[in-house]
Formats: structure tokens, C-alpha cells, sequence
């Protein structure tokens, strides 16, 4: 098989190939990213971080630990307040580059992705709320078993199953949020940061 035919070879032109070294780490940025806004960005990205750390601890653990245990109750306060500051910062981010209007210069995957990945966010953080194991997450499940069920999607998905929704909230969405994540950083590091309008300009 030639080698031009294979698929990894394919994926490796399509990315890794079309990258220098000053786009993967940039010793130089322009002077208009010292504006707040760009910050947001990158403080989703350390609160998503300290949510993969606290999670996997969470879930060694198990929900007897953060039930009843000091140490789990502080792990299990570390990852709610990062869920918090997760959607705190993308939800800036994202308004901040849509009155930017950052799908300018050929960056509408940027955008896409970084919306795409909102959505699915907001999917993990519901079945992390049907997985507290407590009177709150027993009343959202009962909730969203009977919305889910009228709309026919109670077939595939049963918000009463703890184990169906632990395994789709710690195995399934962080592995698809967190390629959504780095193939967002990718893209802002190939196409570049979007300029502030006043600034002209699309590059």
C-alpha cells in the first residue's frame, strides 16, 4: 500500500506538517492581546483541568468517600466550584468573541468548535448532577426521566440509572470534551488570535 494512501499518513499532512515550531509555541504575541478578554480562554482551560484532576480523584474514590469522608468532601467542593468557574469563563469567552465576531479570517471552525464544545459541556454537566448520589441529583433524575421519555429519548438514555450515567459522565464526555478542547487549541494556534475589529483587518 502506497504510503500517500494510508490514513495516518493523510492526518499527519493535514496537521502536524502544516505547523511551525512559532505557531505550536509562539514566543510573541500582538500587542492587543494584553486585553482581559483573551484571558477567558485560557482560564477555561485551567478550570477544565483542575475538573479532569478532581474528577478522576472523585472517581478512584468512589461516592461512599465524598459522602462521608473530610478529604472527599473538599475534593467534591474542588470539582463543583471548578464545574462553576468552567462555565463562568466559557460563557465570557464565548460572548467576548462573538461581539468580536471571531469566525473572521477563515476561523469559523475556531468558532464551531468552541460552540460545539459549550453544548457538550452542558451534557457532562448533567449527568455529573445525575451522579451526586443525593436528594438533588434523585430529583433532577426524576425530572428528566419523564422529559426525556416524551420526547422518545428515554429509550437509549435512563436518567434513573446512576451506573448508565457515571460511566457516560467519567468515560464518554470528558474524552469527547477534551478532543474538542485540544482541537480548539490547535486551531487557535493555526489560524491565530482574532483581532478586535477596530483593529482592521481579519488575520
Amino acid at each position: 500500500m502506497s504510503s500517500k494512501k494510508m490514513w495516518t499518513t493523510r492526518v499527519r499532512e493535514s496537521t502536524l506538517e502544516k505547523f511551525e515550531p512559532e505557531d505550536l509555541l509562539p514566543d510573541r504575541q500582538p500587542a492587543y492581546v494584553a486585553s482581559w478578554i483573551y484571558i477567558f480562554g485560557v482560564a477555561t482551560i485551567a478550570a477544565f483541568v483542575m475538573l479532569v484532576i478532581s474528577g478522576l480523584i472523585l472517581t478512584f474514590e468512589g461516592p461512599a468517600w465524598w459522602h462521608t469522608s473530610s478529604i472527599g468532601h473538599f475534593f467534591n467542593s474542588i470539582h463543583l466550584w471548578s464545574v462553576e468557574l468552567f462555565f463562568v469563563f466559557m460563557v465570557v469567552h464565548l460572548w467576548g468573541k462573538f461581539w468580536m465576531a471571531a469566525w473572521r479570517g477563515r476561523r469559523w471552525m475556531t468558532w464551531i468548535t468552541g460552540v460545539i464544545s459549550f453544548f457538550a459541556s452542558i451534557v457532562t454537566g448533567f449527568t455529573g448532577y445525575l451522579i451526586q448520589t443525593n436528594f438533588d441529583s434523585q430529583w433532577i433524575a426524576t425530572q428528566a426521566k419523564d422529559s426525556f421519555n416524551s420526547v422518545g429519548i428515554g429509550a437509549y438514555f435512563n436518567a434513573l440509572n446512576t451506573g448508565q450515567a457515571m460511566l457516560i459522565h467519567v468515560s464518554l464526555l470528558p474524552l469527547a470534551l477534551g478532543g474538542l478542547v485540544v482541537w480548539h487549541v490547535i486551531l487557535v494556534r493555526r489560524k491565530g488570535v482574532v483581532p478586535p475589529i477596530e483593529a482592521g483587518g481579519s488575520e
